[in-house]
């Protein structure tokens, strides 16, 4: 087997293991799409652990994130990236600790995209995790919420575009990004508070954060109106209907859809 074999059997497996959400529709692009999307969703999986991890201090989380934002401008140094993670390795998931094959089964001619934003990704999570993950207005939402997911919609649009020419609106990309994570929010809220952090800005009740999730899933409607792409679209429309059948069955109070409404959801995207 050859060694581009095995990556894309690891990163499948990888995958598979870290998103519910992302690996079905991820599954379903085409050749070549899924390669640069899997390969993009891995990379921010990798620092995303870093910024949720339990055991690592702020400064630690900081210091790791921007070592790696660092390492991820130009071309990725897989030694230099070791070297950084080696006094983490035992507590550091595989998704992270391979970050430099995530890279390698990028394809080359959009691998520049994917490490830029990335880079990006770590840089303001670094900054956040200093910052104690302390939101204090909407603008620091908006803020955090762009770094964490906003920015995955802006890298998408550009895979899209350079996979076949498919034209998407930046901004509605951004509130694509937004809306998925502000309903995570919602979702994990309870559990966010037992370990001491809240992502609800000052004063803001669950009503206030549902009405930010609903009006960024609108948005988030509108831009994949524009998407004629039969893979690309698909991708985009199943998160999308698992972000509004969870903040649906969260208002109902429920803590999650259940795997079978899942399941049931996902299908009826795919045969639409």
């Amino acid at each position: 087997m050859s060694e581009m074999n095995h990556l894309q059997r690891d990163a499948i497996n990888v995958l598979k293991e870290t998103s519910r959400t992302f690996f079905i529709p991820i599954s379903q692009l085409a050749p070549g799409v899924q390669e640069a999307v899997a390969s993009a969703y891995l990379c921010m999986r990798a620092i995303d652990e870093i910024e949720d991890h339990p055991e690592l201090e702020p400064a630690s989380k900081n210091s790791l994130l921007n070592s790696i934002s660092q390492i991820l401008k130009g071309s990725f140094n897989t030694e230099k990236f070791e070297s950084i993670v080696e006094p983490y390795k035992a507590l550091l998931p595989e998704v992270t600790l391979r970050l430099g094959d995530w890279v390698k089964y990028c394809p080359a001619t959009v691998v520049d995209t994917v490490l830029s934003a990335t880079s990006i990704m770590a840089k303001g999570m670094a900054d956040w995790a200093m910052k104690g993950w302390k939101v204090k207005d909407e603008k620091d939402l908006d803020d955090y919420t762009f770094y964490v997911a906003g920015l995955v919609g802006v890298m998408l649009s550009d895979i899209w575009k350079w996979h076949d020419g498919t034209e998407t609106d930046k901004q509605l990309a951004i509130a694509y990004g937004r809306g998925l994570q502000s309903v995570n929010i919602l979702r994990n809220h309870t559990e966010d508070r037992e370990r001491g952090v809240s992502f609800f800005p000052e004063g803001w009740e669950l009503e206030d954060m549902f009405n930010y999730a609903k009006r960024n899933l609108a948005l988030a409607d509108v831009y994949i109106e524009g998407i004629k792409s039969g893979s690309i679209l698909n991708f985009c429309k199943i998160p999308l209907a698992l972000a509004h059948g969870t903040l649906h069955a969260l208002e109902k109070g429920k803590e999650k859809m259940s795997r079978a409404e899942v399941t049931e959801m996902v299908s009826q995207v795919i045969e639409k």
